[in-house]
């Protein structure tokens, strides 16, 4: 299964997608903000996909991206998956140019995180701005 980095300051969040998503054999690494994750893809290895919130403080997911982005040393090409409740998604994620997004209130969240995230694996599109 894959190494997924899982960053949000929204703790039950974590809590939630880390369950889900040890239950289906992937292993998992938390952050509670962009400035943790990025220490955590410094301590290595790489994940192979990052579940990032867009709204966090000290480093918003975007921002995160963009370090991502330009650090150049495989964080640039790795998939992320946006996860926020705000109404705009859809508008974040094609600015950042990923095409990995789901609602944090939305319906069926666990069944559509699992989508979503074996579609980001399969298909490895990292984003094309941030």
């Amino acid at each position: 299964m894959a190494n997924v980095l899982i960053v949000d300051d929204d703790s039950d969040i974590v809590e939630l997608s880390t369950e889900l998503l040890q239950s289906a054999g992937h292993r998992i690494q938390t952050g509670y903000n962009g400035e943790q994750g990025l220490k955590s893809m410094d301590a290595g290895p790489l994940p192979d996909c990052v579940l990032l919130d867009v709204d966090m403080p000290v480093l918003s997911g975007p921002e995160m991206a963009h370090r991502m982005l330009v650090h150049d040393a495989g964080e640039e090409r790795i998939p992320i998956l946006l996860v926020s409740g705000r109404n705009d998604l859809p508008d974040v994620a094609a600015r950042m140019g990923t095409p990995y997004f789901l609602r944090k209130a939305g319906p069926d969240y666990g069944e559509v995180l699992l989508k979503i995230l074996d579609r980001a694996l399969r298909e490895r599109r990292a984003p094309a701005t941030a």
